[in-house]
């Protein structure tokens, strides 16, 4: 073996290695609903969605709301985007509706081609500081479950959520009235 494919070897190795690494970092976060009486009112936004239209939470009154904070460069919100698809296609007729607030800081530039590559099927609008801070959002991903009075009922924050742990909250969710 040469010292150049040697080199590239060492370079596939440790690059592995720090993926992997990486990967076992995203620790998935695993939350309880809280009881209704102890749920807060969502923070309220209005931002603009990829067809420039304005999207507010109270458009989404009366239904169950994943509310997810993202970016196209976060590993672990990326490996979301299908579980959320698939909520948003299983529970979107029992009133779940998925909101993405990509939080990018080249926003629409980033933002379109990456949605356009993946197909997501739920809306997506741009974040900007003042929701990060309403909602308190140091890392990403965070994700809320917002309940059908528009209160939030679970937050998972800093990593990658527990995909068993937030399909049975939606459904605990779904089936509050």
């Amino acid at each position: 073996m040469n010292a150049m494919s040697f080199r590239v070897k060492l370079i596939v190795v440790c690059a592995s290695l720090t993926a992997a690494v990486f990967a076992l970092d995203q620790r998935a976060v695993r939350t309880a609903l809280l009881p209704e009486k102890e749920r807060k009112p969502a923070p309220t936004f209005t931002l603009q969605d990829a067809a420039g239209k304005t999207a507010q939470l109270g458009d989404y009154h009366g239904k169950v709301v994943v509310l997810d904070f993202w970016a196209t460069w976060c590993t672990g919100c990326k490996q979301e985007i299908p579980w959320f698809s698939q909520f948003e296609k299983t529970y979107s007729e029992k009133g779940l509706a998925v909101v993405g607030v990509s939080m990018d800081d080249k926003g629409w530039t980033v933002v379109k081609p990456f949605l356009a590559d993946t197909h997501v099927p739920y809306r997506m609008v741009l974040g900007n500081n003042g929701i990060a801070q309403r909602y308190g959002i140091e890392s990403m991903p965070d994700t809320f479950l917002i309940d059908r009075q528009g209160r939030i009922a679970a937050a998972y924050r800093g990593g990658l959520v527990d995909r068993e742990n937030i399909a049975e909250n939606i459904k605990t969710l779904l089936a509050e009235h």
